[in-house]
């Protein structure tokens, strides 16, 4: 009879004790959402212009292909990134489409940015497709284009 009674003892602990440890563990972010998180970072990241930060995202042989048709390689984006020096009143992301394809995904958006260009106040929407691969237990991005919407 005591053995029945510290069983029930242990299981009755188990199922008070149950929920509030669940409650304290962090949920489990998908690829998805970590892709998404990942470029809302870096472009935050460009704006206040820590190269660092995207340094660690860019893969070694990333090639961003610049809405004007030009290529520039890790190198040239994290220069573009330390000299950045123009106003952006708001830089909104959305439209997040992600597709996974087990250790590649492509991730979709736009990107609707306002600013000041020459003393006047300027849109400028731009759709993105950014490649990534994940390896050493991080995704890295391996290359990224983007195309300028025209206003009409």
């Amino acid at each position: 009879m005591p053995t029945r009674c510290r069983l029930l003892g242990y299981l009755l602990v188990l199922v008070v004790m149950a929920p509030a440890a669940a409650s304290q563990r962090r949920a489990v972010q998908s690829d998805q959402e970590i892709l998404i998180e990942l470029e809302r970072g870096w472009n935050n990241a460009f704006y206040k212009r820590d190269v660092t930060f995207i340094e660690h995202l860019l893969a070694d042989e990333f090639i961003a292909t610049y809405d004007d048709g030009a290529r520039g390689d890790k190198k040239r984006e994290l220069e573009l990134a330390a000299s950045f020096n123009q106003q952006v009143e708001s830089a909104v992301q959305d439209d997040f489409l992600v597709k996974v394809y087990r250790d590649t995904a492509v991730v979709w958006f736009t990107l609707n940015l306002v600013g000041v260009k020459q003393g006047v106040r300027s849109p400028l929407t731009l759709q993105y497709t950014d490649v990534w691969v994940f390896r050493d237990g991080r995704w890295q991005c391996v290359s990224s284009q983007s195309t300028r919407v025209l206003q009409r």
